[in-house]
């Protein structure tokens, strides 16, 4: 069993999928298969079982991903440290989005990034926040963006921006034309949501508890476009932030101001305290927050050449 056998098996563990594994690996899928019957093999045990379309871990499997990450991670850790003793500017970084945060603040930065340092690879995971955050904490990703707070004794945090949350309504909502609206006003409406792995989903039912309510979810999606279209059909109302709402086609959703109470929306990029970062990761991190300072917080932790 070698290191390469192990990534394989990693990264078919976290997406669930031997064919989805062979994309983001850049290999096909049969070299997937064989290195994973290789693994079962040596060690006399099945490690997938099918369900439906993707694949999951048997036990065998759940143990060998245990032990699999810590040396993969490792392996990484190596190589990182021997480029940077080189000095040499190329590597890769691991960077998690959630779907809002990468499409309106990150083209740009990584189109610039990519400019100045051609050799470097950069990979993007698309997941929801709370994915991503759980990610950085276990060494699968390098660096996240990531909805704030999080628990800043385990993270760097800097954040590049602070927003809020905004009602959406379809047209000829009993809500329409007014300016804003409190949360407690909502008690009878259905709501549309993000899926339970954003962490939007998660602040909104708590601030709906708060205001005295349990809110009535009809629909959950990972899509911020999907969610404004089931409210423009009728099918509930939303909260999305602000950024996402600025640019949205208002001929059939209203979009009201959020009071009593303001949701607030803040969007951090994190990164372990405790962990090595390469040299290509250090570089990202110092380039973004060049680019971002404007939205951040000049209070939060800048990077660390020595970190």
């Amino acid at each position: 069993m070698d290191i390469r056998q192990l990534q394989y098996f990693v990264e078919a563990a976290r997406l669930g999928s031997f064919s989805k594994a062979a994309k983001a690996l850049y290999i096909t899928q049969p070299t997937v298969s064989k290195m994973i019957r290789q693994i079962e093999e040596e060690l006399g045990a099945d490690l997938f079982y099918r369900e439906g379309k993707s694949v999951k871990l048997t036990d065998a499997g759940e143990i060998l991903l245990a032990k699999a990450q810590n040396i993969v991670e490792s392996f990484h850790s190596l190589s990182s440290e021997l480029d940077s003793l080189r000095k040499l500017k190329k590597g890769h970084v691991r960077i998690g989005l959630p779907p809002m945060v990468g499409a309106n603040f990150f083209p740009a930065v990584i189109g610039q990034f990519h400019r100045k340092y051609p050799k470097v690879t950069i990979r993007l995971y698309e997941d929801g926040a709370k994915k991503v955050e759980n990610d950085v904490e276990n060494g699968i990703l390098d660096i996240g963006m990531a909805v704030l707070p999080v628990d800043e004794t385990k993270f760097h945090v800097f954040t590049f921006a602070e927003e809020r949350l905004e009602l959406l309504v379809p047209a000829g909502h009993r809500l329409e034309g007014r300016k804003s609206v409190s949360l407690a006003e909502l008690k009878e409406e259905e709501f549309v949501l993000f899926q339970e792995d954003f962490a939007l989903h998660d602040r909104v039912i708590d601030a709906c508890v708060k205001a005295g309510f349990q809110p009535r979810v009809v629909y959950e999606s990972s899509q911020w476009d999907l969610i404004a279209q089931m409210v423009a059909a009728g099918l509930g109302i939303g909260l999305l932030p602000q950024t996402i709402c600025r640019d949205m086609d208002r001929s059939r959703i209203s979009i009201l101001a959020m009071t009593d109470p303001v949701i607030p929306w803040q969007l951090g990029m994190i990164w372990r305290k405790d962990r090595y970062l390469s040299f290509a990761a250090r570089e990202w991190i110092g380039f973004a927050q060049g680019l971002l300072k404007d939205k951040g917080d000049p209070g939060k932790k800048k990077v660390d050449s020595s970190t």
